[in-house]
C-alpha cells in the first residue's frame, strides 16, 4: 500500500523568468497561499510599469500577489505570520530575507540557487560561470540562513556548459532543472529522508552583480575571452563595441580555434556570409549575429549586406 503525502502549504517569493519554471511545477505538486515578487519596475519606451515573470503566472493561475518593497516591513511580516505556511520558497527573489522572516515557515526558507555552492555565491551565478570559463555548474538547493547563500545544502544537480551556452540558454535549462529538483527535495522533507549538509569553506566565490560597464569589448583581450563575454551578457546588457562612434551589439559570436591574427586588436579580417572575423589580443573572433543601435538582432551575412567592413576596426569606445 502506497503512502500519500498531503500537499504543503507553500509561499512563493520570486522575480524574474528564472523563477517561473519553479513556480508552475510547485503549484502542480503543493498548495500556493500566496505569492510575492518585486514591485512593477519602468521598462521599454515610454517607461511604463511592467510586471513580473513571476507576478505574470501567478495572476494567470488567480495567485494572491503580494509586492512589500522588503520583508523588513511590519506589514510584509504580518502577512508572512497570517499565512501559516510550511515553507517558503524563494528563487532569484532579489531581496535577502530578515531573521523574522526566516523563522516563520514550519519548515524553513528553501532557496535555489544557479550555481553549486559554495561556488558563486551572490547576485549573478550564471553569467559569472560562463565569464570564467567553467565547464560545469549546477543548482544546489539549500534552507536559508541569515548570510549571502550561506545556508546548509539539501540538495544539488550538475549540469555540463555547453561550448555555445549564452546566460540566456543555461538559465533556460538550470530553471527546469532546479524545477524538478525542489519538487523531489520537498518530497524528501516531508518523508524525512533528507539529511541537511553544512557548505564547505572551500571553494567559496561570490557572483557579484553584471554592471553594463563589463558589457564592452575590449579587443585586446584573448578571443576565447571575448566570447565569454559576448555569451555571459545575452540576453543582459548584451556586449558591445564602437563602428565609426556607433554602438554596434553583438549576440552571437565563436572562437577560430584555428587562426592566428597579425593585425591590431579590433581589426576586421574577413567580412563574408559565414561571418564577420575580427581580430583579438591572442586569436580571431568571428561574429555571427549583431546590432546597430536602433536596429534589429540581425546575421552576420544580412549585415555586411549593407556595411563595408573588411579592414574597419571595431574600438572598445
Amino acid at each position: 500500500m502506497s503512502i500519500v503525502i498531503p500537499s504543503l502549504r507553500l509561499g512563493f517569493a520570486g522575480t524574474p523568468e528564472f523563477a517561473v519554471a519553479a513556480l508552475d511545477a510547485l503549484r502542480q505538486a503543493h498548495r500556493i497561499c500566496a505569492v510575492f515578487t518585486q514591485p512593477d519596475r519602468p521598462a521599454g519606451r515610454g517607461q511604463p510599469l511592467h510586471a513580473s515573470p513571476v507576478k505574470a503566472l501567478a495572476l494567470e493561475h488567480g495567485f494572491c500577489v503580494y509586492q512589500p518593497p522588503s520583508f523588513k516591513a511590519p506589514e510584509a511580516l504580518a502577512i508572512l505570520e497570517s499565512l501559516q505556511l510550511d515553507a517558503l520558497i524563494v528563487v532569484a527573489y532579489g531581496r535577502l530575507l530578515p531573521p523574522a522572516a526566516l523563522r516563520q515557515p514550519k519548515l524553513g526558507c528553501i532557496n535555489i540557487h544557479a550555481s553549486l555552492l559554495p561556488r558563486w555565491r551572490g547576485a549573478a551565478p550564471i553569467q559569472r560561470a560562463i565569464l570564467a570559463g567553467d565547464e560545469t555548474t549546477g543548482v544546489t538547493i539549500m534552507r536559508m540562513d541569515e548570510g549571502l547563500d550561506t545556508g546548509p545544502l539539501l540538495a544539488s544537480r550538475r549540469l555540463q556548459i555547453r561550448a555555445d551556452d549564452s546566460a540566456a540558454s543555461l538559465l533556460e535549462r538550470l530553471a527546469r532543472l532546479g524545477a524538478d529538483l525542489i519538487v523531489e527535495t520537498l518530497a524528501g522533507l516531508q518523508s524525512g529522508s533528507l539529511a541537511e549538509l553544512p557548505q564547505q569553506s572551500a571553494g567559496v566565490t561570490y557572483a557579484e552583480k553584471i554592471t553594463k560597464a563589463e558589457a564592452l569589448i575590449d579587443w585586446r583581450e584573448r578571443a576565447v575571452q571575448v566570447g565569454r563575454r559576448i555569451r555571459a551578457f545575452n540576453p543582459w546588457p548584451i556586449a558591445e563595441t564602437r563602428l565609426n562612434g556607433a554602438q554596434l551589439r553583438l549576440w552571437d559570436a565563436q572562437v577560430r580555434a584555428d587562426t592566428a591574427a597579425a593585425a591590431p586588436p579590433g581589426t576586421v579580417l574577413a567580412a563574408t556570409h559565414d561571418g564577420i572575423d575580427v581580430a583579438c589580443g591572442d586569436g580571431v573572433l568571428r561574429i555571427l549575429r549583431l546590432q546597430l543601435a536602433g536596429r534589429k538582432v540581425i546575421s552576420a551575412r544580412e549585415f555586411i549586406q549593407g556595411q563595408r567592413l573588411d579592414g574597419t576596426r571595431f574600438a572598445a569606445a
